[in-house]
């Protein structure tokens, strides 16, 4: 998980909790974060699965666009229906390059009178300069750095949100309120990125901290790390920048075509249209796909993946998932290879190993969509 950089590390506004509750930190995306706890990294990971868990991801960029056009403004940069979100509903879109490749994927809100974005941590730089580039005559762009972001996921996370504010059990999933939490004005949005319910909670950041303790202190709550992020996120099928997307894989290929806004495939009108649109009618050449490894061996990023004894794909994401004991790993094959139920080989420390070809994702999403 760690991240190394010459940049001297930052620090987020929970840092001296981290250090309190004892947290292993290291470098990631330019921060000095927490990996794991006290209790491990399988303990946090089966804890938020069966009840909640605390997560500090106030490294994520917070932006905010406002403007009379903002919602054209950004559709020129992805292929995602902005002008058709509603109110306080959120939406998963991807800014795109000429080729249909992705340069990031981010979170879009209608707050009203302005969007509210969150980009990931690694690409808000460059996501925000591109923003400046690109739409930055027609939009206002102001960068939230006085806020911090946590993130309270898992079955029991509803429970405990309806004790500080009575009013979030009536959020459905990617929806979003404004609402006071402990006495602390906060913006929430009902989504995460482990595959359980969950809500994500915008706070200023000089209160972070003490709405932290507040939640850590509910019997059901506790702080999860940056490993069990990963290891929940690959369990629930969703993409990691930088490995299961980046420029190099289109909208399509990382089988993400439920974010192309189906008024967007028609009328195109951001970079890579054209190449995407193509890929929907004509198929891409190969295709993002669960992989059930046979064994106990994990299949790590980069493995190679092979069928018929040649090369037809590689692992961009693998490991051990806890929820169902054993290993698990996502990646790219040709699109002919791409079927569920596909024997393939996966080469470890050199040694094909037997695996096959499954829907992702491993573990059914809980989330909240109402009655």
């Amino acid at each position: 998980m760690a991240e190394l950089s010459s940049q001297p590390l930052q620090r987020t506004p929970l840092y001296e909790l981290h250090r309190s509750l004892g947290a292993k930190l290291v470098p990631f995306a330019g921060y000095e974060m927490p990996v794991q706890y006290p209790q491990g990294i399988l303990a946090e990971h089966l804890h938020t699965r069966s009840k909640a868990g605390l997560f500090d991801v106030s490294h994520m960029g917070q932006v905010k666009l406002s403007g009379a056009a903002v919602a054209e403004a950004l559709e020129t940069l992805c292929p995602g229906d902005i002008r058709g979100l509603g109110a306080m509903r959120q939406r998963y879109t991807l800014f795109t390059n000429e080729a249909g490749g992705i340069l990031d994927d981010l979170m879009v809100t209608n707050a009203g009178d302005h969007l509210f974005v969150v980009v990931n941590a690694a690409c808000k730089a460059a996501d925000i300069a591109h923003l400046e580039a690109r739409i930055g005559a027609r939009a206002k762009i102001e960068v939230l750095g006085g806020r911090a972001l946590l993130a309270l996921q898992g079955p029991a996370a509803a429970a405990v949100m309806a004790r500080l504010a009575p009013e979030t059990p009536a959020m459905t999933f990617m929806t979003a309120a404004s609402a006071s939490l402990a006495g602390i004005p906060c913006f929430l949005t009902r989504s995460g990125y482990t595959g359980e319910d969950g809500f994500e909670i915008s706070v200023p950041a000089d209160r972070a901290e003490a709405l932290a303790r507040r939640l850590l202190a509910e019997p059901e709550v506790a702080p999860i790390g940056l490993g069990a992020r990963d290891s929940l996120r690959l369990e629930a099928g969703l993409c990691l920048y930088g490995h299961d997307i980046d420029t190099t894989t289109t909208v399509i290929e990382a089988d993400l075509a439920w974010a192309f806004g189906k008024r967007r495939r028609v009328e195109g009108g951001f970079p890579g249209a054209a190449v995407l649109q193509r890929q929907l009618a004509e198929g891409a050449p190969r295709k993002r796909v669960g992989i059930l490894p046979e064994g106990r061996a994990p299949a790590r990023e980069h493995t190679e993946i092979v069928a018929g004894g040649r090369r037809i794909g590689e692992v961009t994401s693998g490991g051990f998932g806890p929820s169902v004991n054993g290993p698990i790993a996502m990646g790219y094959v040709e699109t002919a290879f791409a079927a569920p139920g596909t024997a393939v080989e996966l080469v470890v420390r050199g040694t094909p190993r037997p695996a096959k070809i499954v829907k992702l994702p491993f573990v059914a999403p809980r989330y909240h969509r109402g009655a």
